[in-house]
C-alpha cells in the first residue's frame, strides 16, 4: 500500500522551518533540498523544497509563495508518554513566537497547528463509560498545555 506524506506550503521559510523542526523530534533528518532553476516560479537558486523525516514520518516543505497559509483545519498530533515529554514538545514548538491555544493545541512560529496530547488519549475519549470521557474533555478544555496528572484524575473520577 502506498504511504502518504504531507506537503507543507510555506511562503519562503521551508529551509528555516526544516532547521527548526528537525531538532524538536528525535531521529529526524533533512533529506534533500531542491532549488528553483531558470524559468521557474521562484528566484533561481532559491530553495524550492526541503524533504525532511521527523521521527520516521516524511514531510515535504515547499516554498510556494504567500498565497496560502496554514489554518487550524489541519494539525499534527504528538502523542506523549509523560509530562516531561509534553513540556518539551510544548516549549520547543511555542518558542520564538509560537502561540498556545486550548486543549493541548498550539501554533508554532510558522502558524502550523500541533496537538500535544497524552498517549492513550483516543482510548480515554472512546471509553464506553461516557462519564470518563466527558470528565477528561471537560478537564482538557480548561487547559492550554496538557496537565497529565489532571487528565488521569479526571479519567479516574477523583
Amino acid at each position: 500500500m502506498p504511504r502518504t506524506s504531507p506537503c507543507l506550503w510555506f511562503d519562503k521559510e521551508a529551509e528555516e522551518a526544516a532547521n527548526f523542526y528537525v531538532p524538536v523530534f528525535p531521529n529526524s533528518t533533512i533529506n534533500t533540498i531542491t532549488r528553483y532553476g531558470a524559468n521557474m516560479h521562484g528566484p533561481e537558486g532559491s530553495v524550492l523544497t526541503v524533504s525532511v523525516s521527523l521521527d520516521g514520518q516524511d514531510y515535504l516543505l515547499l516554498n510556494g509563495g504567500p498565497m496560502f497559509t496554514f489554518s487550524e483545519a489541519i494539525s499534527f498530533l504528538i502523542y506523549c508518554k509523560s509530562q516531561a515529554e509534553i513540556d518539551a514538545y510544548w516549549d520547543r514548538l511555542t518558542a520564538e513566537g509560537g502561540k498556545a491555544s486550548i486543549g493541548g493545541w498550539l501554533k508554532d512560529k510558522y502558524g502550523l497547528s500541533w496537538q500535544v496530547v497524552v498517549e492513550g488519549w483516543d482510548q480515554m475519549l472512546a471509553d464506553p463509560d461516557k462519564s470518563k470521557s466527558e470528565r477528561v474533555m471537560a478537564a482538557v478544555m480548561k487547559m492550554k498545555k496538557i496537565d497529565l496528572e489532571t487528565i488521569r484524575r479526571a479519567y479516574a473520577g477523583s
